[in-house]
């Protein structure tokens, strides 16, 4: 289950959505602290969307999950730090895949 907060995490966007469109998007629901758009190859498609008050991040969610911009379906969730901040260990990964080639004699 999610907690609910003022920042939001939005995916599924279209990658030439521009902040001002956010705004018209979003600033429906209530006022906006701040919107950041994703802008590298990475984070495209995805944004922030902080509101002053929770009440209206709240009904941001309720209102535009699933919400249709350009034929892209949006998913709106509520910023969770704990499940975004997970580093992914690559250096353990790449042991791992170096193992099994081994142990498969790929190299």
């Amino acid at each position: 289950m999610s907690i609910i907060n003022r920042v939001l995490y939005v995916r599924n966007l279209p990658f030439n959505i521009t902040s001002e469109e956010m705004y018209d998007i979003f600033g429906k629901n209530g006022a906006i602290r701040q919107i950041r758009v994703g802008t590298n190859k990475d984070t495209r498609g995805t944004a922030f969307v902080v509101y002053e008050d929770i009440y209206d991040a709240k009904t941001a969610v309720d209102h535009l999950l699933g919400f249709n911009v350009a034929n892209r379906y949006l998913i709106v969730l509520y910023y969770q730090p704990t499940n975004m901040n997970k580093k992914f260990d690559h250096k353990k990964k790449e042991e791992e895949i170096t193992k099994l080639k081994s142990n498969h004699e790929l190299e």
